[in-house]
């Protein structure tokens, strides 16, 4: 339900933007957040990388940030596994998607499978010798989308019990942010300014 609604809110704010109702193109990336202490230990993992014990949000965004889909994993999970289920999924609800820009984490075996999807998935490297923060070409619209995410109090932490329930969060706060868009309404933030 709350993903037929997203749909038709990103292409009223498409339209409203000057583009076309169903997008050509998406960029991958996730996010790994702790659990609270109500999360089962099977929904939960590691990420090694990030050394966060909780679990793993991948999401699939449209080139102006919208939701095209949500997975919620364990924070185990690699991206390379959670992107070949994130680009089925897209190219199933999304036929017009050709192209997807992921980051570095997303290895072979994403990139085949987009491929044999008809998407052609293109990694995007972090120019050679910066620190800090960077902003990267193409995935910078994914990265404000989780940011704007964050402003949602329940989206700070996983607090909940199933992955299909935080993905339904992940859901109403993005037809929150596009029902706000295109209102004109401020996008409050957590501090309440």
């Amino acid at each position: 339900m709350f993903e037929q609604l997203t749909g038709l809110l990103r292409r009223l704010v498409r339209e409203a933007e000057g583009r076309d109702a169903e997008p050509s193109a998406c960029v991958l990336d996730s996010q790994t957040v702790t659990t609270s202490a109500n999360v089962h230990l099977a929904d939960q993992g590691t990420d090694a990388g990030k050394r966060i014990i909780g679990c793993k949000r991948h999401l699939g965004c449209d080139t102006l940030g919208l939701l095209l889909t949500a997975l919620v994993t364990a924070a185990s999970v690699s991206d390379t596994a959670a992107g070949v289920t994130l680009l089925t999924r897209i190219s199933a609800a999304h036929p017009h998607i050709t192209k997807a820009w992921v980051d570095a984490g997303y290895r072979t075996t994403a990139i085949d499978h987009g491929a044999r999807l008809g998407i052609d998935v293109h990694p995007v490297q972090r120019p050679p010798g910066t620190r800090g923060l960077t902003i990267i070409p193409r995935r910078w619209t994914i990265e404000h989308s989780i940011g704007r995410l964050m402003h949602h109090g329940r989206l700070a932490r996983d607090y909940e019990r199933h992955p299909h329930r935080s993905e339904a969060m992940i859901h109403l706060a993005m037809i929150d942010l596009m029902a706000r868009g295109l209102t004109g309404e401020a996008i409050p933030n957590r501090r309440g300014t």
